[in-house]
C-alpha cells in the first residue's frame, strides 16, 4: 500500500542526510535540518520539531517518520571529548525517542558497526553481543540503547564505512592523496564493508515506506551495508583505478604501523541477513556501488 511521507532528518545536513532529501520520491516530504537548526541534545528543539512534524504530516494526509542521521562521528576526537560524542550519540537519541514517543512517530535511528569488538571471524548478526572499543562505539551502543528502551516504534540500523559526495570522507580522501603523493601506506588489516550513502539512503527511504504503511519489521535492530568486504588498503586501491590511477601505488601497512587515538574494529563486516529477512530490497556489492558513485560524479 502506497503511503505519503513526511520525513524528519535530523543531521539533514551531513552526508547521508543530504541524500535522504535528494533521492526522496516526489510523495515524501522532506525536512532535513542541520545541527545548527536542530540540536538532538535540546529537548526544547527536538518537541517542537517532532511536534511540528506530526502536524505537518496530519495536515497533508501523510504519515510522520524520524530517521536520526545526526551522530558526532569524529573517532578519534571522541577519545578525548566523550562527553561530547555521549551528549549528542547517546543524550540526543534518548530526547529524540521520548519525543517520538509522546507524539506516536515512528523513529528509525542510524548507528554504526563500531557497536561491536571486531573480534569476529565472520560477518555480525544483528542479535551479535556488542563490545565497542572506543568512546565512539561505547556512545553509539549506549544511543542504540535508549531508542530501544524509550517505548517509542522505533528500529535501529547499522552500517558502515560510509561515503557520499557530500562532507568528507576515505574516497575524498584518496582522491586528494592520489593528485599529491607518489604512494601512500594504507591499514591492510582492518575489514568492513564500504557503503554509499545513496544506497544507505535508498534503503532507509523503503525502510520508512514500511514502518508508515504499518508493515515494519518485527526485527527491531537491522544491518544495512553494500554488499562484502574489504580492507581499507583494497577500497583505496579500488579507487585508484576509478581515479585512473595505478592501484599499485596503495601500499598495505598495518595498523600499528599508522597508530590512532582510537581503536578500529578489526573485522567489522556486517550480515545482510537482517535486512534481507524483512524483504527489504538488498543492498548491492560494494565494488558496484563505487561504480555507481564515479558514474554519478561524471
Amino acid at each position: 500500500m502506497l503511503v505519503r511521507l513526511t520525513v524528519l532528518v535530523p543531521g539533514g545536513s551531513g552526508q547521508l542526510g543530504q541524500d535522504l532529501a535528494a533521492l526522496a520520491s516526489p510523495d515524501v516530504d522532506v525536512v532535513a535540518p542541520g545541527s545548527a537548526e536542530l540540536d538532538v541534545t535540546q529537548a526544547g528543539q527536538v518537541l517542537a520539531a517532532v511536534g511540528a512534524l506530526a502536524d505537518r504530516a496530519r495536515e497533508a494526509g501523510a504519515a510522520p517518520v524520524v530517521v536520526n542521521a545526526a551522530a558526532y562521528t569524529a573517532v578519534d576526537a571522541a577519545e578525548k571529548d566523550e562527553e561530547r560524542a555521549f551528549a549528542v550519540n547517546a543524550d540526543g537519541p534518548r530526547v529524540l525517542a521520548a519525543a517520538c514517543a509522546s507524539r506516536r512517530v515512528p523513529l528509525i535511528h542510524v548507528s554504526t558497526d563500531y557497536v561491536f569488538s571486531g573480534e569476529a571471524s565472520s560477518p555480525y548478526e544483528s542479535s551479535d553481543e556488542l563490545g565497542p572499543r572506543s568512546a565512539y562505539g561505547r556512545t553509539k551502543a549506549a544511543g542504540e540503547d535508549a531508542v530501544l528502551g524509550s517505548g517509542a516504534s522505533s528500529w535501529v540500523v547499522r552500517t558502515a564505512w560510509l561515503y557520499g559526495h557530500a562532507g568528507s570522507n576515505f574516497v575524498k580522501t584518496m582522491a586528494r592523496l592520489e593528485s599529491s603523493r607518489d604512494t601512500l601506506s594504507v591499514v591492510d588489516d582492518q575489514v568492513g564493508g564500504p557503503t554509499w550513502t545513496a544506497d544507505l539512503a535508498a534503503g532507509l527511504l523503503e525502510l520508512a515506506a514500511r514502518v508508515a504503511a504499518g508493515d515494519g519489521p518485527e526485527r527491531r535492530i537491522l544491518h544495512c551495508t553494500n554488499a562484502g568486504a574489504v580492507s581499507w588498503c583494497g577500497f583505496a586501491q579500488a579507487i585508484f583505478k576509478h581515479l585512473g590511477a595505478d592501484p599499485s601505488r596503495v601500499h598495505p601497512c598495518t595498523s600499528a604501523e599508522y597508530p590512532q587515538e582510537a581503536t578500529r574494529p578489526a573485522y567489522s563486516v556486517l550480515s545482510p541477513a537482517s535486512w534481507k529477512e524483512t524483504w527489504l530490497t538488498p543492498m548491492r556489492p560494494w565494488d558496484e556501488a563505487l561504480d555507481a558513485y564515479f558514474a554519478a560524479a561524471e
